[in-house]
């Protein structure tokens, strides 16, 4: 039987201006509280507020879009929130002092979310459903490069020339976003009879997609979890003496995520959501512990393997499955939800767990977290992993 093609030029525009974004993310992210340190003197809690309030205007502007994205249209949608993070590159600029460097940041998040949002709920609907976990595995690859690059080039640029410089390079990137997207097909969502009535007002239900919600609070769980690694490697490798090995640590993520997503994505769609999340979730438990117990550089550095087939598959299967649980009209919504809940564990991560590793340290953290993930076995099969087996019962029967 003839697979339907995936791998069209829309998908290739969308995936490139996806891979832009989180480029411009990541390169600003690495950069940008050392730069309110060195030219406004900011405190370290002040340049940290600049990297996290980029994540606040990113979570407030996806309350909005889901909605929009289904009311407005897609293409408007998308159109805005690629501007709108161009202007905010081109206002680093004007910032002469730490408050307006935060408003920029909120500006320049809420851009991002806007972007972001529109980007995964347009690809989930060119990808052929039948190749939903494959594509977006491509798709979310773009995210994994530009985690690997990002901060590289960021580093690489603030050695060898001042911040300006990395603004002119974001802002050139940004430029590019918004032409290249011009030549995208982008199509129309799905339309319902009543769709305008029911997305009016205030009601819960006209920004969260209530179907999306069971697998949404999982990935909050898997990203609040996750971040204790991203926040606390490296004081972590610090102090066990492993800092060099742990200059790879994500490198290796990256390129196990490379190898390894398009086969899960395909496994998701061949043999059904179970077939890969139990699997996914003792890797990243199995991570967890390996890192906990970490003294040579081989051990850490195999942690960021069962890290990656763990957390980095969870998060684009994951993503695959909201959509797939929710009405075809309502996927922008669904998508807003996943991704809301996915940053919210992410940054609120951070601050409950960096008041826990006073009392039990680095290793006793990653343990502890390790047992939280595996207890979600059960968590996910509440939530979701029964409703998956009978349906890939009927699935195999009708088969």
């Amino acid at each position: 039987m003839k697979q339907t093609k995936l791998w069209t030029k829309d998908f290739i525009i969308l995936s490139s201006t996806s891979f832009i974004i989180s480029l411009v993310y990541f390169l600003l992210m690495t950069t940008l509280a050392v730069y309110a340190i060195e030219q406004f003197s900011a405190s370290e809690s002040m340049a940290g507020l600049a990297a996290s309030i980029f994540v606040i205007g990113a979570v407030f502007s996806r309350l909005f879009t889901g909605r929009f994205i289904e009311t407005i249209g897609r293409k408007k949608v998308l159109f805005s929130g690629l501007l709108l993070f161009l202007v905010a590159t081109l206002l680093y600029f004007t910032v002469t002092n730490m408050y307006l460097l935060l408003l920029v940041r909120f500006i320049h998040g809420a851009g991002f979310g806007i972007s972001t949002t529109a980007l995964a709920t347009i690809v989930m609907d060119i990808i052929p459903k039948e190749r939903r976990g494959e594509g977006v595995g491509y798709f979310s690859l773009s995210n994994t490069l530009a985690t690997s690059i990002g901060p590289f080039l960021g580093l690489y640029i603030s050695q060898y020339a001042d911040y300006s410089t990395i603004f002119i390079i974001c802002a050139l990137l940004s430029m590019i976003n918004v032409i290249i997207s011009l030549f995208s097909k982008i199509p129309s969502p799905a339309i319902i009879q009543d769709k305008d009535n029911t997305l009016k007002g205030f009601k819960l239900s006209n920004f969260f997609e209530k179907k999306a919600v069971p697998i949404s609070i999982m990935i909050a769980i898997m990203g609040f979890v996750y971040s204790g690694i991203l926040s606390f490697i490296t004081a972590y490798a610090t102090e066990i003496n492993l800092i060099e090995a742990a200059s790879f640590f994500f490198l290796v993520y990256s390129i196990v995520l490379l190898i390894s997503r398009p086969f899960t994505g395909k496994l998701l769609d061949q043999k059904g959501d179970n077939f890969v999340i139990f699997p996914a979730i003792l890797s990243f438990a199995i991570g967890l512990v390996i890192l906990s117990q970490s003294h040579n550089s081989f051990t850490l550095l195999l942690a960021s393997v069962f890290l990656a087939l763990g957390f980095g598959t969870m998060q684009s299967c994951f993503q695959v499955i909201a959509v797939k649980e929710s009405p075809q009209h309502r996927i922008g919504l669904a998508t807003s939800t996943f991704l809301i809940c996915m940053d919210f564990g992410v940054g609120m991560g951070p601050f409950v767990l960096g008041a826990i590793i006073p009392l039990l340290g680095f290793r006793g953290l990653y343990l502890m977290s390790a047992i939280i993930v595996f207890l979600s076995i059960f968590l996910y099969f509440i939530l979701h992993g029964k409703k998956a087996a009978a349906n890939q019962k009927v699935y195999t029967k009708a088969s």
